[in-house]
């Protein structure tokens, strides 16, 4: 079991004590940090400060000193499961899946079911022992609510050398983003590090400050589509994969992704001038969006045994194209009141 013991300095006065250790360690909820720190009054808990139990609310003073007691992860043990998967290639090497919106790519701590590893698992049992224990075969991950195309390794050659791929950025990854409002550019490159959020530890942010860490994070973006000024659908290019950075870059030149509340992008139309019927029919649309507009729509590789080039495209989800779909013929068709 780990012990962190934090020492507390003029910058963290006067912040909760729940809200402390979550940003320390930010692997974990803040309710079981919560559930850690009332434990710790019954005397099986994990979080003391001073030497004593206290309360999540408990607000810090300079030179506090809080210990944190870290529960071992419980292991996580990798089932089978018969869940819709849709495959659009695949060869003794690897496979290449659309996932679908909503499905988390390998398990972990809070999501241990329901997975694209445990249904690729169910698939064929052929990547079970390729990589890492907890997301075996997996070559590179997408949000849980972005859709889109990943490739998957069924042999350990396989991932090693798409791995090295990734890393030497000959790997090609290109996203469909449907964002709010109207970039004043057709084409740009986002060239801003991402780290953790220096507050909120379960978020990533752009990080100017050189105080908190950052790596590299670059993204090539172009306009496809412009809907006025509400709304803009633009092709993101990635140049490195950090984790959140499309949308850590979108909501970084303030244009979030239609549907990601963390970074921005809720799903509430402004107060613009908008026909009854037309602000009706968006607000439905958003509304039916399962999670953020934004799907991986584009993947290129060389196949790691043959070295030929492959190429993969798939559509947005029912959803996100109806609402694209939606935005097109209105703005065709649109007045002075439609959005374009």
């Amino acid at each position: 079991m780990e012990k962190r013991v934090y020492t507390i300095l003029k910058e963290d006065v006067g912040e909760r004590l729940d809200r402390f250790v979550a940003r320390m360690v930010p692997q974990t909820s803040r309710s079981s940090v919560t559930r850690w720190i009332e434990q710790t009054s019954l005397g099986w808990g994990g979080v003391w400060v001073n030497g004593k139990a206290s309360r999540p609310s408990y607000r810090l003073r300079e030179g506090d000193e809080v210990a944190v007691q870290i529960p071992p992860p419980q292991p996580i043990t990798l089932l089978p499961e018969a869940l819709p998967l849709t495959i659009l290639y695949e060869d003794e090497d690897l496979l290449v899946v659309n996932k679908a919106q909503g499905m988390v790519v390998h398990p972990a701590p809070g999501s241990p079911h329901g997975t694209l590893v445990n249904a690729v698992l169910a698939h064929t049992e052929k990547v079970s022992e390729v990589g890492e224990d907890e997301r075996p075969g997996i070559v590179h991950r997408l949000d849980k609510d972005t859709s889109g195309l990943l490739v998957v390794a069924k042999t350990d050659y396989a991932l090693r050398q798409l791995q090295l791929q990734l890393q030497a950025r000959q790997m090609e990854r290109r996203y469909l983003a449907l964002v709010w409002g109207a970039p004043r550019f057709n084409e740009a490159v986002i060239d801003a590090p991402i780290g953790r959020h220096p507050v909120d530890r379960k978020k990533m942010a752009v990080i100017e400050d050189t105080r908190h860490k950052a790596r590299e994070a670059r993204t090539e973006l172009k306009v496809q589509k412009r809907f006025g000024s509400l709304f803009t659908l633009l092709e993101a290019k990635l140049h490195t994969g950090r984790t959140h950075q499309i949308r850590v870059h979108c909501a970084y030149i303030h244009h979030p992704v239609v549907g990601d509340p963390v970074y921005g992008g809720d799903r509430n139309l402004p107060q613009t001038k908008l026909a009854f019927e037309v602000r009706k029919k968006l607000e439905e649309l958003l509304d039916r969006l399962p999670g953020q507009a934004l799907h991986a729509y584009f993947l290129a590789f060389l196949h790691p045994v043959t070295g030929e080039r492959l190429y993969f495209h798939t559509e947005p989800p029912e959803p996100m194209q109806a609402l694209i779909s939606a935005l097109e013929e209105i703005c065709v068709n649109g007045d002075e009141t439609a959005p374009c």
